[in-house]
């Protein structure tokens, strides 16, 4: 669906809010210009006044999303656990806000749809929170992929895992009422969305999930396999039971091959290593980019997410590839309870 001119044109520095003030909302807070943003909102009296304090003296630090949008901000960052952020950018957009809406949007493609109706209806922006396509490595990759050297894409092969924590079971995100599931919908839809970045729509969705370690009624790994109506396939893993974090992104070419790993910090060194095939087969030209200086993925897509708005440009990661990402997460979620319930009904 074709989004209208935003009914808000922003012609001077776009003025933003944000709401939930916690890792998230502060990285995208560092991200904006001094003096760009009108409010912060949290549940968190402190939080809220913590962020607000960095951000400048201009800055109402607030609990009521209402009073952030009587701020008149141009557009509203949300950074909430997953079962708010739906509701909450719907609200923003009904007040006439353009919205940056971390992943995975919303917890429900019914929910990501009411979205879609609401933005076309009052042309308005919406941006998805997929940072990671922002990362240099993907950046590169991306560049790589789009001048042909690979040829034509195969296949993907990716992983993705953290180890959890000490009571990791007992966070919000171990809530299915909070989260909207597990591991799936909350590493795996980095994977889905970057995937499908590569390869485009899946007309085949298939995968389970499954709890193996940690003592939550939600997933702590899932196994997803998809692929498109040409046959290009994604084979993507993601984990909360990986006790050494772990980053590794492959595309695969005809004629040639790129992987990914590590994203910075704990993932450790973020690399992408290009392996060209030569005519006579054998060892590939191989050439390594390291890419030392840090995660800048939220800083450049909210800046993009800016120029969206000034230049009343439908966002390259919008509403349409976040339903696109929300539609496997409830295939194989949808798919992994009828097999349990089979596999009940037969002991």
């Amino acid at each position: 669906m074709e989004l209208k001119a935003p009914t808000r044109a922003v012609e001077s520095p776009v003025r933003f809010a944000i709401v939930g003030c916690g890792l998230i909302g502060g990285k995208r807070a560092a991200a904006l210009p001094p003096g760009s943003v009108t409010a912060v909102c949290d549940l968190i009296p402190q939080r809220a006044a913590a962020l607000a304090a960095k951000a400048g003296p201009q800055c109402v630090a607030t609990s009521s999303l209402q009073q952030l949008l009587d701020t008149q901000p141009d557009a509203v960052i949300i950074s909430t656990i997953n079962a708010d952020l739906g509701q909450t950018a719907l609200r923003c957009m009904r007040a006439g806000r353009h919205v940056l809406v971390e992943k995975p949007v919303a917890i429900s493609v019914a929910e990501i749809d009411e979205m879609i109706d609401c933005a076309d209806c009052n042309g308005l922006l919406v941006r998805a929170g997929y940072n990671h396509r922002f990362h240099p490595a993907f950046q590169k990759a991306r560049r790589i992929v789009d001048s042909g050297v690979l040829g034509p894409l195969m296949f993907i092969r990716a992983r993705y895992g953290h180890g959890g924590r000490v009571n990791y079971d007992k966070e919000w995100r171990a809530d299915p009422k909070l989260s909207g599931g597990g591991e799936l919908i909350d590493q795996g839809v980095h994977l889905i969305d970057l995937a499908g970045w590569f390869l485009g729509d899946w007309t085949r969705i298939d995968g389970h999930v499954g709890t193996f370690f940690w003592k939550m009624p939600v997933d702590d790994n899932a196994f997803l396999y998809l692929s498109t109506g040409s046959g290009q396939t994604a084979w993507l893993h993601a984990s909360c039971t990986e006790w050494k974090n772990l980053f590794s992104f492959e595309i695969y070419g005809k004629m040639g091959k790129l992987h990914i790993e590590g994203l910075g910090g704990s993932y450790g060194l973020e690399r992408l290593y290009h392996y060209q095939m030569l005519p006579e087969m054998g060892p590939p030209e191989t050439t390594i980019y390291e890419f030392p200086r840090g995660d800048d993925s939220w800083g450049l897509e909210t800046r993009e997410f800016a120029e969206d708005i000034r230049l009343k440009r439908t966002p390259a990661v919008g509403l349409k590839e976040a339903r696109a990402v929300m539609q496997v997460v409830a295939t194989v979620y949808r798919t992994t309870k009828s097999l349990n319930e089979r596999l009940a009904l037969s002991e």
